[in-house]
């Protein structure tokens, strides 16, 4: 029986071998696991990377869009300045001209020119007091005159009014 194994033996070399693959199963599982963890990982970096990238250069686009929309209106003032020694109405007429520009610049931005008039309740959203004052023809708590104007759609108010209050007579 030289040449024969022992059946009690091939047994035992096979529960041997199955018990060190079932050993070695969880650690393959363990090592796949913590592999695709680091690759998740790392994925998750370089899309943090590239949002932030996307992000700046969205902004730095956006910058650029609304510089060169300005730019005919520093174009304008600087031909108002070179005639600034010719006709005075004509420099008040391209000023007024510059100043309409703006404002539409302004308003294609999305913040137009809020002409809030006098007589008009004090709304804190709207307005900014930056004064009171006694005026008989007035309702208390109105606008009695508007200082700067504000500027901005309802819901999104990039700038608002500077106002003068009108109070009630002690």
């Amino acid at each position: 029986m030289a040449g024969q194994e022992n059946p009690e033996t091939e047994l035992a070399d096979a529960a041997d071998a199955a018990v060190a693959d079932g050993a070695a199963e969880p650690e393959r599982k363990i090592a796949e696991l913590e592999d695709s963890w680091r690759r998740t990982a790392a994925e998750l970096e370089n899309l943090r990377k590239r949002c932030a990238k996307d992000v700046i250069r969205a902004r730095e686009q956006e910058r650029a869009s609304v510089a060169v929309r300005w730019l005919p209106v520093l174009d304008n003032l600087e031909r108002a300045l070179e005639h600034a020694a010719s006709n005075p109405d004509q420099i008040v007429e391209g000023v007024r001209a510059v100043h309409q520009q703006a404002l539409t610049v302004l308003a294609d931005l999305g913040y137009p020119r809020r002409d809030d008039e006098t007589g008009k309740a004090f709304d804190p959203a709207r307005h900014e007091a930056v004064s009171t004052v006694t005026d008989e023809d007035l309702v208390p708590g109105t606008v009695a005159h508007v200082v700067r104007p504000g500027y901005g759609p309802d819901g999104e108010i990039l700038r608002p009014a500077s106002v003068v209050v009108a109070t009630r007579s002690e």
